[in-house]
């Protein structure tokens, strides 16, 4: 296995790890990845020591693909994966950034262009204190006024700062599958891979669907948040999820019913995620050890009889109530709206 280090790694366990081909970019990666969305205040409160500490032990279990962005606490993940990755041989791991998404302020957070996404990789190279990024993926893409911007100045930026040596292979991000296969369709043969979250979950099941397409685009898939950005663990999202209030209510009842039989919702949903074909990696979202835990057991070990009868009751009797299995469109409305009231307010 091309990332394994004598000596640093539990040989048993990468043993047992499945490493798959990342689209056509040569990379194995480990079918668990490790999330850092949260590395930042998007998700509390961070002990940074436990964070660092949870990386490493990931690494020595066999994880080998790490993703994050400067979005995530404006660089503050970037900033403590990279206090991590100095305790591991670069051998080790891959690691994964974005471009495009900045800043939690709507006028802020979002800028496509070339000046912007050359000085970004810059900074994320420090912060990350490596000398080439092995991923960076166009972050969240629906956001940009058009995809000619992605094509014209992001994509060939990336480009240029490839055959410079510091970064290795190009992806995109968006939350709208049939946005993904746009900028794909526009751009053939020039992205290595594509990240999709919370659209193989225990309600929403839809990124099946594009798997073929992405798969004949030879593209490297990821597979992110089978939790749905917390929605699908016994502590519940953060205030900011823009599922509907339905949606919560019925993710509240599955967490409510696994506490009752001392069960981690968490679990059941990483479980549930990971049976999908097709994807190279399943990136979990991780803070401690404790979660890595729990997520490496999920792969690992499956679930226990009881823990597979309340899946089992969930699937049926809890989720089969969700009205809307998606909140598309909810935050892109916010912020035309808001950056509309922002040029408006300019002008008056």
């Amino acid at each position: 296995m091309d990332t394994f280090v004598e000596n640093f790694h539990t040989k048993k366990d990468v043993e047992r790890m499945e490493y798959l081909p990342l689209g056509r970019t040569g990379l194995k990666v480990s079918k668990v990845s490790f999330g850092t969305g949260t590395f930042s205040q998007l998700y509390g409160d961070l002990d940074e020591a436990k964070a660092v500490e949870a990386v490493v032990y990931a690494v020595k279990r066999g994880i080998n693909y790490f993703d994050t962005a400067p979005f995530y606490g404006q660089g503050r993940s970037e900033e403590v994966l990279g206090k991590a990755l100095r305790k591991i041989p670069r051998q080790a791991y891959y690691v994964a950034t974005k471009v495009g998404r900045y800043e939690r302020d709507y006028e802020r957070m979002f800028d496509y262009s070339a000046v912007k996404t050359r000085e970004s990789v810059e900074r994320s190279l420090k912060l990350l204190g490596v000398d080439y990024i092995d991923v960076v993926q166009i972050h969240d893409v629906e956001f940009a006024p058009n995809l000619d911007i992605i094509v014209e100045e992001t994509l060939p930026t990336l480009e240029a700062l490839r055959v410079e040596g510091k970064l290795r292979f190009i992806g995109v991000s968006a939350y709208p599958l049939h946005v993904l296969k746009q900028i794909i369709a526009k751009a053939p043969e020039r992205f290595d891979t594509v990240l999709s979250y919370c659209r193989n979950t225990l309600f929403d099941d839809s990124l099946k669907e594009y798997i073929p397409f992405f798969q004949q685009n030879q593209l490297g898939i990821i597979c992110a948040s089978g939790h749905g950005m917390g929605l699908l663990t016994n502590s519940g999202p953060q205030p900011w999820h823009p599922a509907d209030g339905q949606m919560k209510l019925v993710c509240q009842e599955a967490a409510n019913h696994c506490k009752q039989q001392s069960i981690e919702l968490g679990k059941l949903a990483m479980h549930h995620s990971i049976q999908l074909p097709g994807p190279a990696t399943f990136l979990a979202g991780m803070q401690t050890t404790e979660l890595v835990n729990i997520n490496l057991d999920a792969y690992f070990n499956g679930l226990s009889k009881k823990e597979a009868e309340v899946l089992a009751y969930l699937k049926e009797s809890v989720f089969s109530k969700t009205n809307n299995t998606h909140w598309e469109g909810v935050e892109l409305e916010s912020y035309w709206t808001a950056m509309k009231a922002a040029k408006m307010e300019l002008n008056s």
